[in-house]
């Protein structure tokens, strides 16, 4: 499953993370890579647990799990502190698969990478090239979103990110451990969870919706893991 969520970020939040990565240095992109990615990665990001990766990625973190449609198509579990990159100038990220399992510089225990997330922190006119392209079983995708949005999808995707030709393409990117291991499952929970919000918002709590919530808390009660 792959959802578009506007607005995680605020036009301000987004004008204040620019003019602080803006005045910092950007270490080598293949530094959080194994052998593999760093044959097809060319980029530049903020080094990983630096202080300002780690602060920027705490108002990501809590936004994002403030969000309610963020919620329930992730039911996140656990987020790794989010990473800062940017492209520019012909950098590029070939096709390539995240990890399985992450383990964070900061003392963290590892974790599972189930869902990957892109927060878009450039507007789409200022660059040309820099789609992020996600290919699953119902063909090929690309997201080009507006700053402030997030893509989400299964971090078992082959994904790239295209060539920027031009201009400067600024994102932040994290992984999430789901309550919920199968993206099947996810998915069946998200569309279930969103038809008893449109049914509540029809007709309130009758007794179809209570049912409906129970069914789905009783799936979420068989497929999670804590």
């Amino acid at each position: 499953m792959m959802l578009h969520i506007p607005g995680v970020l605020t036009s301000e939040q987004v004008t204040q993370f620019r003019q602080r990565l803006a005045q910092t240095d950007w270490v080598d992109g293949r530094a959080s890579v194994g052998a593999q990615g760093a044959q097809v990665k060319r980029n530049r990001q903020l080094a990983e647990g630096s202080p300002l990766a780690l602060e920027l990625g705490e108002i990501v973190s809590r936004a994002l799990m403030a969000h309610p449609l963020f919620f329930a198509a992730v039911l996140p579990l656990r987020i790794l502190p989010p990473f800062f990159n940017s492209y520019a100038g012909g950098e590029h990220y070939g096709l390539h698969i995240d990890g399985a399992i992450r383990t964070p510089k900061n003392g963290m225990q590892s974790m599972r990478a189930d869902v990957s997330s892109t927060v878009f922190l450039s507007e789409p006119d200022e660059y040309e090239g820099g789609e992020l392209v996600v290919v699953d079983s119902y063909g090929t995708h690309e997201v080009k979103l507006p700053a402030g949005d997030v893509i989400v999808y299964p971090s078992s995707s082959v994904h790239q990110v295209l060539p920027v030709t031009s201009g400067e393409r600024i994102c932040s990117f994290l992984w999430t451990q789901s309550m919920v291991r199968e993206d099947w499952k996810r998915s069946m929970l998200f569309e279930l969870d969103q038809n008893i919000q449109s049914v509540r918002g029809a007709h309130g709590d009758s007794a179809a919706t209570v049912g409906l919530t129970g069914h789905y808390h009783n799936l979420l009660r068989m497929w999670a893991e804590m």
